[in-house]
């Protein structure tokens, strides 16, 4: 019972009569003890249930029979990556987007990206999104990241963030090393559409890299979907996801769909409120259609 108040002939008093009804022994009506009892067992039956997995399963199907964030869809094997190493150079026709020196590549709500700078990392402060000046359709993107050590946190409440491209299209940042969620909403997964094929997730503290090779949709005059956005992602040396197609913009709890927008869009990095960190991000526009062929001599 609630240590503030007493309990006597079946009734609670207030705590002001606390002193009064310890000065005599309590009473209980017989008939109440059989409920009492079988109340406290339940209680403790329940207290040992194994705990639901991390998901939901009341959100709408996906075109592939699961549910968005499907509690019940099996997790991403476990692959271990090699050792993550030094930074990755950037080629000779990439642009540079973080050097570890400056946010200028950058913008913030309203203004000026204000994330923290440290150490040649920039680090999620819980100012706001931060999106590129710059936009870029078709390209290659490289990023390095790093979840939160100490860990802080469980499921997608542990080391939270986002790769959007055109501000819209999602590729997931998690610290998903021996961290259950649902299966689409774990690291380098299309969140809410695609969980990676392996989890290929390093400790959380260590540098892990993201190799994105993002082709924008293609809209008709109507605004119609020609072809959709597809997307390959290799997570520290591993492909996790393999020219998939994307169903349209991130949703949370709800089947994405697309909204016609431009052939360019910014590159989007979310702040979820845990202080991931960035180093090393770069991109390299890509140019898909070759030059054709001259046409036959006669």
């Amino acid at each position: 019972m609630n240590e503030a108040a007493g309990f006597s002939a079946g009734h609670w008093q207030p705590a002001t009569h606390h002193a009064i009804v310890a000065t005599r022994e309590p009473t209980m009506p017989t008939p109440v003890l059989p409920i009492v009892a079988a109340l406290l067992t339940a209680a403790t039956a329940v207290s040992y249930l194994p705990q639901d997995p991390p998901g939901y399963r009341d959100t709408p199907r996906l075109p592939d029979g699961w549910r968005v964030h499907d509690a019940d869809r099996p997790r991403p094997p476990v692959v271990t990556p090699p050792p993550a190493g030094e930074p990755v150079p950037a080629p000779s026709d990439a642009i540079v987007l973080f050097d570890g020196k400056s946010l200028a590549a950058f913008r913030g709500n309203g203004g000026a990206a204000k994330w923290t700078l440290q150490d040649g990392a920039m680090i999620v402060n819980g100012t706001g999104d931060i999106e590129t000046v710059a936009e870029f359709g078709d390209c290659q993107l490289h990023v390095e990241w790093s979840a939160p050590s100490p860990t802080k946190g469980d499921s997608q409440g542990r080391g939270n963030s986002g790769v959007f491209f055109f501000g819209r299209y999602e590729i997931q940042v998690l610290d998903s090393f021996e961290n259950p969620t649902y299966a689409d909403g774990q690291a380098a997964a299309l969140y809410g559409q695609k969980p990676p094929l392996v989890n290929a997730s390093r400790k959380p503290g260590e540098w892990q890299t993201y190799d994105i090779y993002f082709r924008a949709p293609r809209f008709g005059a109507d605004g119609a979907v020609q072809q959709p956005a597809r997307v390959t992602v290799v997570h520290n040396g591993i492909v996790v996801q393999l020219d998939e197609a994307l169903l349209g913009a991130t949703a949370h709890r709800a089947v994405a769909k697309y909204e016609r927008h431009g052939d360019k869009g910014p590159i989007r990095l979310q702040d979820h409120g845990d202080p991931v960190r960035f180093r090393n991000l770069w991109v390299r526009p890509l140019q898909l259609e070759r030059p054709a062929a001259p046409p036959a001599a006669k």
